[in-house]
């Protein structure tokens, strides 16, 4: 095989659009890329998400690919959710954690696997095993099972079992631990302090448990672990001492090892995306992860050639990533399963699926006070809720909090909804208007960040009249409003999630989750 279809397996590539685009064609015939990652943008109906990755398998077939290509996807599920309408929505990982039951993460993994192994992808970036235990943690949060190492741990690999069962290969993330950090590596290098015996007992716990039951990839994360790493400002993707050292060498993980994306701030503003990309290979790592521009994807793979050809990398380093990749995209994926894969399964979206995980967001939906009255059935209620302009930058744009409206007029006759910019207009006076309606509901938006909207709801509760505070994503909130008449956690701002809140508010449900952080 030419050194440039060596190298080129060790590419996973994005692209824009829900058909095949000439530049991944053109990296599949000429590098032989390794792995497909597919974002909201390549997202269309069930019907056209098969067509995408039939049409790509299709391509490497033509190209000579001994196995098909590894179609990976950030299916997390709750605020980190690609997949849209027609298929069915899945509990985030706080959510599944509030649930208290590890039988629910698997149920959950399982569905995800089936239905994205029913659309031609055979690869889901999940689940996420960071340990969430700094609240102001502005990229994890929520995409974390909770605070708690042991739990984290034990839901992770429930969710991993899961999806491996329905055939999906799965990817531990963030290694070592991006649980306890205050600043998001999609801008910045974030820094854990944190010494080996702390990182032993708390951040790699979960790593460990997985790896243990069978893991099949990890993703490493791109930040810097002072202890682990003597070179200052080297962020793990790119520490042999954290890839090489630490996971392969001192915890045996033998699977394969992918980077986030390299185009991601942490790594380009500092030593660049292309260099990057040789420094991980030199590091340990099989994958590079390169999501955006067809430039640097191309540059990547020359660059990691011209490495090889002048002994910087050897080509055993090369030849060990190859083999590990090679082993699970044949344990994992099949030409004969492919081929017959040419229409979208019934159950994909199904009324049966949706119904299996509302039982879930019944276990996992919180609350946190609530000894106050529901709305009844002749109150004229008015719904605030914010502009969803809060988002992290790996979640999903087209989710959004509106829908709240939409599911509380399902169940409630007399419903007058008003979404909030991030500054709340001079000339509305929210007391005076709250006073209007005779029960109020507000929906907060990581309010623990953003103190206008904490002004805002205690504008409101000023009124007097009942009023439910529901946090769609941060339960961190919560701790804000003591004077609220109920206060829920949803963890997420999904269409299920808020189905199951209204029939709450309205009596017809109840909730039994259990918050999974501390809420000071």
């Amino acid at each position: 095989m030419k050194l440039h279809k060596k190298v080129g397996r060790l590419l996973i590539a994005g692209f824009k659009g829900i058909t095949m685009s000439e530049e991944i064609k053109h990296l599949i015939h000429t590098y032989h890329i390794g792995g497909i990652i597919l974002f909201g943008r390549n997202i269309g109906t069930p019907e056209e998400i098969l067509a995408l990755t039939n049409s790509l398998q299709t391509e490497a077939k033509k190209a000579g690919y001994v196995t098909p290509l590894l179609i990976c996807i950030d299916q997390e599920n709750g605020v980190v959710r690609r997949l849209g309408e027609g298929t069915t929505i899945i509990p985030g990982a706080m959510l599944l954690g509030a649930t208290n039951d590890p039988t629910n993460a698997r149920k959950a993994g399982l569905m995800t696997g089936k239905e994205l192994k029913a659309l031609g992808i055979n690869w889901n970036l999940a689940p996420v095993v960071d340990v969430n235990n700094n609240p102001k943690n502005p990229v994890i949060g929520v995409r974390s099972f909770g605070e708690d190492h042991a739990a984290v741990a034990e839901m992770a690999k429930h969710s991993m079992l899961g999806m491996q069962e329905a055939g999906v290969m799965t990817t531990l993330k963030h290694f070592p631990g991006h649980g306890d950090t205050s600043v998001d590596s999609h801008l910045d290098l974030p820094v854990i302090d944190h010494d080996l015996e702390r990182l032993h007992a708390v951040e790699l716990v979960p790593f460990k448990e997985c790896m243990a039951a069978g893991a099949d990839a990890v993703m490493s994360a791109h930040v810097y672990f002072p202890a682990l790493e003597d070179k200052e400002n080297v962020p793990a993707t790119l520490s042999h001492s954290v890839i090489t050292g630490l996971l392969r060498e001192e915890l045996g993980f033998d699977g394969v090892i992918t980077t986030d994306c390299m185009e991601m701030d942490a790594i380009a503003k500092r030593v660049g995306t292309v260099e990057g990309c040789v420094r991980a290979v030199e590091a340990g790592v099989d994958f590079v992860m390169v999501s955006h521009l067809h430039d640097l994807q191309e540059q990547a793979v020359l660059r990691l050639a011209e490495a090889v050809e002048s002994g910087r990398i050897s080509e055993q380093r090369i030849e060990e990533s190859l083999k590990r990749i090679e082993k699970l995209a044949r344990k994992y994926t099949s030409w004969e399963e492919i081929d017959a894969n040419n229409k979208v399964a019934e159950f994909v979206g199904s009324g049966r699926h949706h119904d299996e995980m509302r039982e879930i967001y019944v276990q996992g939906i919180t609350e946190v006070k609530g000894l106050g009255t529901s709305i009844a059935a002749e109150d004229h209620v008015l719904l605030v809720h914010p502009k969803n302009e809060y988002a992290m930058m790996v979640e999903d744009k087209r989710y959004a909090t509106l829908t709240m409206a939409e599911q509380l007029k399902k169940v409630h006759g007399n419903v007058t909804s008003m979404e909030i910019d991030k500054e709340t207009p001079d000339e509305v006076d929210m007391t005076e208007l709250a006073g209007q309606y005779d029960h109020i509901v507000v929906l907060t938006l990581n309010a623990d960040k953003h103190e206008n909207q904490r002004l805002l709801v205690n504008e409101i509760l000023a009124s007097g009249k009942p009023v439910d505070v529901i946090a769609v994503r941060s339960p961190y909130d919560a701790a804000y409003f003591s004077k609220a008449n109920r206060i829920v956690c949803t963890y997420e701002f999904t269409e299920s999630a808020f189905e199951v809140v209204a029939a709450y508010l309205v009596g017809k449900t109840s909730i039994t989750g259990r918050l999974p952080v501390s809420i000071n």
